[in-house]
């Protein structure tokens, strides 16, 4: 697995990559060789944040936690993301590497978005600009990225209408999709 690594307004030290290789070592069981692990080191008020999006086969698994330390945020993330596989073993064994499940340990994806810079536009408020690379999926599918991002709302084209559509998650816990209409 490739790792890259971003330390906003932090030092990312040689001690600190290491320990990152180390501890990320154990999803390779679970991915192919073109997975990447996306890492984004910040510091907001009195925590160390941690970002963690691995890319593997179109396929996104992505957790943010914040800690006192990077290495106690580094746990939490992993943590987190075995947690994603293991809920959506079903769903994700056919994407992963072979064999990855054989101890009912499984991984979660997620459509890596590259952090795009903060455009000010007004004093009063900013506006973030996330860009990524749509395929054609089915609502199903979409759902399941939604998930394993843990976001509230994804966007995604419709592989039978080809369509952008938007799937979220309601109040109820039940989940709906936007459609545009034609005219």
């Amino acid at each position: 697995m490739k790792i890259n690594i971003v330390g906003r307004n932090v030092e990312v030290t040689e001690e600190l990559r290491n320990l990152f290789d180390k501890k990320l070592a154990k999803f390779d069981k679970f991915f192919r060789d073109d997975a990447v692990a996306h890492i984004t080191l910040s510091k907001k008020r009195n925590l160390e944040m941690f970002e963690l999006t691995i890319s593997s086969g179109g396929t996104l698994y992505r957790s943010e936690e914040g800690n006192t330390t990077f290495n106690n945020a580094l746990d939490n993330a992993i943590a987190a993301i075995e947690r994603q596989i293991r809920k959506n073993k079903t769903r994700l064994e056919k994407r992963l590497r072979e064999g990855a499940f054989i101890k009912d340990v499984a991984t979660s994806a997620a459509t890596y978005v590259a952090p795009e810079p903060v455009i000010e536009e007004d004093p009063e408020y900013q506006i973030r600009i996330k860009t990524f690379s749509m395929k054609p999926m089915s609502p199903d599918e979409a759902i399941l990225q939604m998930n394993l991002l843990g976001h509230e709302f994804f966007v995604f084209e419709n592989d039978v209408t080809g369509m952008v559509n938007v799937v979220y998650k309601r109040k109820d816990n039940n989940y709906g999709m936007i459609v545009p209409e034609k005219k």
